[in-house]
């Protein structure tokens, strides 16, 4: 699960990353992924070393059920950018749908890998 742990957390660095840049280096909100993608990372580091990965593994899940909690807003707008209205912030639409899909996928597995260990 580390290595799910730490591909999660890549994708979302690089989601805030590229999203913060992507804006013009204006919008700081972008960075939000970013910071979950960095806690994301430091848990599938820690889990490496530590002999209690349970703990991490949890700690990662919930980690990934904040993520999708706190960007599902974003889902409800995809429809209408979809068919093409106007939207007023439409790279955070696309950003937070992203990362609630990632999120969502993430939570799946981490919640089916603790109920097996």
């Amino acid at each position: 699960m580390e290595n799910w742990t730490l591909g999660y957390g890549s994708l979302l660095t690089t989601l805030g990353v590229g999203g913060f840049l992507a804006t013009g280096r204006q919008h700081k909100t972008a960075l939000i992924p970013a910071g979950f993608g960095s806690a994301a990372l430091g848990l599938g580091l820690l889990s490496r070393r530590v002999s209690a990965q349970r703990w991490v593994l949890g700690g990662s899940a919930l980690v990934g059920l904040l993520g999708f909690l706190g960007a599902a807003r974003g889902l409800r707008l995809l429809p209408a950018l979809l068919r093409g209205e106007k939207l007023e912030r439409p790279a955070a639409v696309i950003s937070q749908s992203v990362m609630a899909g990632l999120s969502a996928a993430y939570t799946v597995l981490g919640v089916r890998q603790l109920l097996r260990a």
